[in-house]
């Protein structure tokens, strides 16, 4: 059996906007987040994570920001082609585990429906899919309100 672990992590900066887009879930803020794509910072950092279990680089590698027709794209596209990728290795995807990192806007009203849409986008049953969040009590970017980090890790398996 082969058994890999990846990682992931992610930021992107808050700006103009009336909310942010985590796990595919559209969630009102007061800002919105700043990326080439629609820069929900989970997605993408889910997606690195599995391309990192596989040892095929990352998120810029195979859809690059300076390519114009990733612009404005909704991540769940990403995310279905590292899945589609590691199906194509030969592996299953155990499980995810993704942690986002801000202040605002609170994330444990909207875990449910972000951890269904995620497992929703990764084939999953919702209890192979964690979504949590943390604060960094008011240090650094996050604490400042500046944007939002995420890590995340995903278990991969070949029978």
């Amino acid at each position: 059996m082969d058994i890999r672990l990846g990682n992931g992590f992610d930021v992107h900066a808050f700006g103009a906007g009336d909310h942010v887009i985590l796990c595919g879930v559209k969630i009102p803020h007061n800002q919105g987040l700043v990326g080439h794509s629609d820069a929900d910072v989970a997605l993408h950092t889910i997606t690195d994570a599995i391309y990192g279990a596989l040892a095929q680089g990352d998120i810029g590698q195979h859809f690059p920001p300076s390519d114009p027709q990733w612009k404005g794209m909704a991540s769940d596209v990403f995310l279905r082609h590292a899945v589609a990728l590691a199906g194509d290795m030969g592996f299953e995807i155990g499980n995810v585990d993704c942690t986002l990192i801000c202040e605002h806007p609170k994330i444990g009203p909207h875990a449910d429906p972000m951890r269904a849409r995620v497992g929703q986008i990764m084939g999953l049953t919702v209890d192979r899919v964690s979504v949590k969040a943390t604060t960094s009590e008011k240090l650094g970017f996050t604490g400042r309100g500046e944007g939002i980090a995420c890590i995340a890790t995903a278990t991969l398996v070949k029978p």
